[in-house]
């Protein structure tokens, strides 16, 4: 057996149902490719793994609404999404997606493996069932009013607007996002996972790190929010869990049901909770196949370590629905580590794609181009690693122009402005050494004995996923770097025409520390490792001494790392995203607001409090009323088409708006000397618009 460690690394499956914000990028993936980049540095065997989760009745829903298929929808985000990640410099080993005909069978496969082990049980229960369309409805098909918080346009799974969780038979009023009808319950019959049958081992695998008697992993390293929510499912009770679903947009079941045969189009799929995570697995295959490697190394070999980076949202379906699937099968290795993240705020306000309230990765790349570095910068420093953070605009601005431009990349600049301005930037001597040369001044060593540790905490930090930490120790590094600099002050010491050791021994020292910081910088901000390593003119730097450079090595000329970012530029965008960002609908079915009108526009309008003195029926139109009106200033004749909703006698002494400066209009003969102002709802029906107690007729509304 291969006795080295390889590393399994997954980030989870972004949904193809919209394109990337930096919730997405601070909560999953950044962070996973700082360890990734880490591995790779120290020259491990290590696969990194995502893709695209395609399947699911959110994607059908926008399918339909956009009148298009769901592979459309799929194929357009998978699109966006992938280039975001390539241009953002996301080094996934690959980038798969769920709809693959390779994920479809792994998927399929796993699942058959199960069911033939008895894992699953069989259960018929009630679910909602939309009778012209002759569909069950998923969680998202219904909508209604959220019992929680009163909301119109609750979702079965969720409310977008109070955020809390729900099941569709918690809603008031529920109704059928396809045909806008109420549905009715109709018994089908799916699979379930009984979980409850594996809280023995699962609560001893949380809480020790024990499997089977012996050590899995160690739970120290474990977040304390990873193992307070796992602990949390436990202790309430794990219930069984369905893994199917009436759709026809999915991985189908692939073994009969007594109520539908295999693979019935329109019939049952796997939930996406099921098969999402097995992407990881299927990926991992087609990575294999287009490397020549032996996916199983990577799955089921006990010297691989697996490591699930996810959002807190996933942590149950990584640290306890997943490992079951695992365990249960019988081969498979099970996480070593799942270091969830919290949320990332934005500007006050929760991260929400339904209002656009949202700063997207794509956009981002478009209005800052060439400066994915300093977005990681700050989406590490602000990183939501144990409890929620916040990302703000001006924090970009400040940490972009307070650390990477005036400690990092004026450090950087001018240890190679002077170095260019006293020997066109040719050494004249090699590297001083490591701290272990006897013969180095006492300054440098002392500096030395500071620098070194830091490395090591670095490198420890990035091992035990405190990614925050490890970048301000990088940070430190360059203001050491920079002080050292100012203390030596090599620029009053050099004199033209003389040998100036003292300040090339500076000069080189503080190259030698440029070299390290290039070195350090790679998990995190990996162009500008590069472009330091260019402009050193050299490939890489060893982080335990400092020999980079001998006598006579030519560096390039200066250029700066960063650019300071503008006030404009942050208006912008502050701008930007209150201008695009909007509430969740109330009435999602009310029809747009008309174009815009001035104020002045408006208090033109006179609209008045009058009482309907009479009302009879229009004797030429059944759907005309004829009413006078005391406006309060005189008594008018107005009529209106509401005869439909209104009998004559129920209205008369009703007080209402009218608009009374409106021009008179003959209306099927009778001039009509105003409007009576009515509000219709979503299905057309009307209702007056009236004050909420009595007013004196004439009074103005405003």
């Amino acid at each position: 057996m291969n006795n080295k460690k390889r590393h399994t690394v997954t980030a989870a499956l972004p949904y193809a149902n919209g394109p990337l914000h930096l919730g997405h990028i601070a909560g999953a993936y950044l962070p996973a490719d700082i360890y990734v980049r880490y591995l790779r540095a120290k020259g491990e065997d290590v696969v990194f793994v995502c893709g695209s989760d395609e399947h699911g009745a959110a994607i059908t829903l926008r399918a339909q609404k956009e009148n298009t298929t769901p592979q459309a929808i799929v194929d357009k985000n998978h699109a966006i999404i992938k280039k975001a990640f390539e241009d953002f410099g996301i080094d996934f080993s690959i980038y798969h997606r769920t709809s693959s005909p390779i994920h479809h069978k792994t998927a399929s496969d796993f699942f058959k493996d199960l069911n033939d082990k008895g894992a699953f049980i069989q259960e018929t229960t009630e679910q909602f069932y939309d009778e012209e369309n002759n569909q069950f409805l998923a969680d998202r098909y219904i909508a209604g009013t959220c019992p929680k918080c009163g909301f119109d346009g609750a979702y079965g799974d969720q409310c977008e607007k109070c955020g809390s969780t729900l099941s569709p038979n918690e809603l008031i009023n529920p109704k059928s996002t396809i045909s806008g009808n109420t549905p009715i319950l109709k018994e089908t019959t799916h699979w379930f996972l009984p979980m409850d049958q594996h809280e023995k081992w699962l609560k001893e695998w949380i809480e020790t790190g024990q499997l089977d008697g012996k050590q899995q992993h160690d739970v120290s390293t474990w977040r304390k929010q990873v193992i307070g929510q796992c602990k949390s499912w436990i202790d309430n009770g794990l219930q069984a869990r369905s893994i199917t679903r009436d759709l026809d947009w999915g991985v189908q079941v692939p073994v009969e049901c007594y109520d539908l045969p295999a693979g019935q189009a329109g019939g049952k799929v796997l939930y996406v909770w099921f098969d999402a995570p097995i992407g990881y697995i299927s990926a991992t295959k087609q990575w294999a196949v287009d490397n020549n490697k032996n996916w199983e190394d990577y799955w089921k070999d006990e010297n691989t370590e697996l490591i699930h980076f996810i959002g807190k949202d996933n942590i149950v379906f990584h640290a306890i629905i997943f490992p079951i699937l695992l365990k249960t099968h019988g081969d498979y290795i099970l996480p070593t580590n799942v270091p969830a993240n919290e949320f990332l705020n934005l500007e006050g306000d929760k991260i929400s794609t339904s209002r656009n309230w949202a700063v997207w990765l794509h956009e981002y790349l478009e209005d800052f181009p060439g400066r994915q570095d300093e977005l990681r910068y700050v989406l590490t420093s602000i990183a939501p690693e144990t409890k929620d953070s916040e990302f703000t605009w001006k924090d970009y601005q400040s940490r972009v122009n307070n650390e990477l431009v005036a400690i990092l990349g004026n450090f950087v600049n001018r240890v190679m402005v002077l170095t260019h301005k006293y020997y066109e930037g040719k050494l004249p001597i090699s590297s001083l050494g490591s701290y272990e040369n006897p013969g180095l001044e006492e300054q440098v060593n002392i500096l030395l004995h500071k620098i070194d540790p830091i490395i090591s905490n670095i490198n420890d930090k990035i091992a035990s996923f405190k990614f925050r930490d490890a970048q301000t120790d990088v940070i430190e590094i360059a203001r050491i770097g920079n002080k050292y600099l100012a203390d030596s002050e090599p620029w009053k010491k050099y004199k033209k025409g003389e040998e100036n050791i003292e300040v090339a021994k500076i000069l080189v020292f503080s190259l030698d520390i440029v070299a390290i910081l290039g070195e350090v910088l790679k998990p995190f901000l990996p162009k500008t490792s590069k472009n330091i390593f260019r402009l050193l003119n050299i490939e890489n730097a060893n982080m335990k001494s400092y020999e980079s450079f001998e006598k006579g090595h030519q560096i390039n000329k200066a250029e700066l790392l960063f650019q300071k970012i503008e006030d404009e530029a942050i208006d912008i965008q502050i701008k930007k995203l209150k201008n695009t960002s909007k509430k969740p609908l109330s009435n999602p079915k009310a029809k747009p607001m008309k174009d815009e009108i001035t104020f002045d526009e408006f208090t033109k309008m006179d609209i008045r409090i009058g009482t309907i003195l009479t009302a009879e029926k229009h004797p030429d139109a059944d759907k005309l009323l004829k009413m006078t009106v005391d406006t309060g200033i005189d008594t008018r004749t107005i009529v209106s088409g509401i005869a439909e909703h209104y009998q004559p006698k129920d209205i008369v002494g009703k007080q209402v708006s009218i608009l009374i400066n409106l021009a008179p209009r003959k209306i099927r003969g009778i001039e009509s000397q105003g409007m009576i102002l009515m509000a219709e709802n979503n299905e057309g029906e009307l209702a007056f618009v009236s004050p909420e107690k009595t007013i004196d007729n004439g009074g103005e509304v405003k």
